[in-house]
């Protein structure tokens, strides 16, 4: 296994195959290794992928219409000359993903399917594979028309200037210069939501000072990472709630960052309920950054190939 390989679950759906594209762009852009796994566990993949009911199949069936559906999504990401590797696993989409993640430095999957990948990361697998994934996740939404998510332009990833927003920050640096992107970095402060982390302010709080200092500790958390990367850094310290700002700089770059954990900002939402409407709502792919630490270490932010 390569040190950039990335993985990408199918289930036999449109979307799927949508971000197959995604994955298959990414690994052409990185030299990375590319595979595509399906898992063959009724009902994972056969409402996308099989006309009517539910038959009685055996394991051999069942088996042969996944390799149907890694085949159809291999065609597709050896459009451009790349050269993919399939797997067939038994199991839950969720824990197959899981799984695997130890095993590569990126997972990408489509945001809605047939019941299988994606039906699961809008539900119980919202929290379940951001959360525990052992490397990045890549959410790669729906599109009817126009152009694709790639190349990726314009990045922009939420920090909430913790300790724990580096990973995703260094992360977002580090793909920024996988696709030549330019990269703004955004700090929620929600002084005027009440439901939030910093709803106990007093009406007589200097509304322009907490911004000014957010926006300080935003440049000393910006200057930390990039070191002698050359890519365009923006930065903006702004007053709103983290979700409604992450959807709407999702109109306008082609991927979202974001960590797993947080101070109550962009990335404590990941775990809580509003997890759901921003992947769900987002109108380009998010990346979700596992930022605790594992058991064997710290993560290690990839130096893509270019």
């Amino acid at each position: 296994m390569s040190g950039n390989a990335i993985l990408v679950g199918v289930d036999g759906s449109k979307e799927s195959l949508q971000a197959v594209e995604w994955a298959a762009a990414r690994a052409n852009r990185t030299g990375s290794e590319l595979t595509i796994v399906c898992a063959y566990a009724l009902p994972s993949f056969t409402a996308a992928s099989l006309d009517g009911g539910y038959a009685a199949l055996d394991d051999e069936t069942i088996k042969a219409s996944a390799q149907a559906v890694v085949d159809e999504a291999a065609q597709v990401a050896e459009r451009d000359g790349l050269t993919v590797n399939t797997l067939l696993e038994p199991g839950d989409p969720a824990g197959v993903l899981i799984d695997l993640s130890h095993e590569y430095q990126l997972v990408v999957v489509g945001t809605r399917g047939g019941g299988g990948f994606a039906d699961r990361l809008l539900g119980t697998v919202s929290s379940a594979l951001p959360a525990h994934a052992a490397c990045p996740v890549v959410v790669v939404p729906r599109h009817k028309s126009g152009p694709a998510f790639t190349p990726a332009e314009r990045i922009v990833v939420g920090v909430d200037g913790s300790a724990a927003a580096s990973p995703s920050l260094n992360y977002a640096v580090a793909e920024a210069e996988a696709w030549g992107a330019e990269l703004t970095v955004v700090s929620a402060v929600p002084l005027a939501t009440s439901s939030s982390t910093m709803g106990w302010f007093p009406a007589s709080v200097d509304r322009d000072a907490v911004i000014e200092d957010t926006r300080q500790r935003l440049t000393e958390l910006v200057e930390g990472v990039q070191g002698d990367s050359k890519i365009k850094i923006r930065r903006h310290a702004l007053d709103g709630n983290a979700a409604a700002l992450l959807t709407e700089f999702s109109t306008a770059v082609d991927l979202v960052v974001v960590g797993t954990r947080g101070r109550g900002g962009f990335a404590g939402l990941l775990l809580g309920s509003t997890s759901q409407a921003v992947l769900g709502h987002s109108q380009c792919p998010v990346m979700v950054v596992p930022t605790r630490k594992h058991d064997e270490g710290d993560s290690v932010v990839p130096k893509w190939n270019r």
